[in-house]
């Protein structure tokens, strides 16, 4: 199953659409984000954000939710299921058309390789998970709720320990691939160079 997701996903991610993806995804970090965080900066204070963090405790969950306020909290529930659903689509779609057009140069067909496409997928998961945690956590506080308390900070770390090694990934197979496409040109000039 998850092999031939991978390969639906490589065969879908053509150069058009992959750029595509990269031109929304860049779009958004230009005209979206900076109101985004704004936004967040008005009720967040010096406090933080669950979802910019990377490593938090429960404890901090609590303070950031007593910082934020009654308003901040709503706005902050309103942010999740409003901005932060579609962030998720919009950087999954770049880095799965990314990595497929980058897989397809990279690997074989019957590459197991191929599967590191999936990987955005998780990361988008767990951002999805994190959000509903954390905004439900913030919907119902108080009384705090313990279970979620716990769960959103696992999800986030989660999240950008997927995401930073799709980044990774991406970095690596495009280097990958722009050195393949190099060493044959490499290898025509030193044989034209030698006759």
């Amino acid at each position: 199953m998850f092999t031939r997701l991978a390969n639906a996903i490589i065969r879908f991610s053509t150069g058009p659409v992959a750029l595509a993806a990269l031109i929304a995804f860049l779009a958004f970090g230009a005209l979206v984000l900076p109101g985004q965080s704004q936004a967040a900066a008005a009720y967040s204070g010096d406090a933080g954000s669950p979802d910019t963090s990377f490593i938090y405790t429960p404890a901090d969950l609590q303070r950031m939710a007593e910082t934020y306020g009654a308003e901040g909290r709503a706005a902050y529930v309103r942010a999740r299921w409003q901005f932060d659903i579609l962030f998720p689509v919009v950087y999954t779609a770049f880095l799965l058309t990314a990595l497929g057009w980058a897989a397809a140069r990279a690997f074989r067909p019957a590459s197991r390789g191929r599967l590191v496409v999936l990987l955005p997928l998780a990361g988008a998961l767990f951002d999805l998970l994190e959000n509903l945690c954390a905004a439900l956590y913030m919907a119902l506080y108080p009384p705090a709720v313990g279970l979620l308390a716990f769960l959103a900070p696992v999800f986030t770390i989660l999240k950008w320990l997927s995401l930073y090694a799709a980044f990774g990934l991406l970095a690596g197979m495009l280097i990958a691939v722009l050195w393949g496409s190099l060493k044959p040109r490499k290898a025509k000039t030193a044989k034209g160079g030698s006759s």
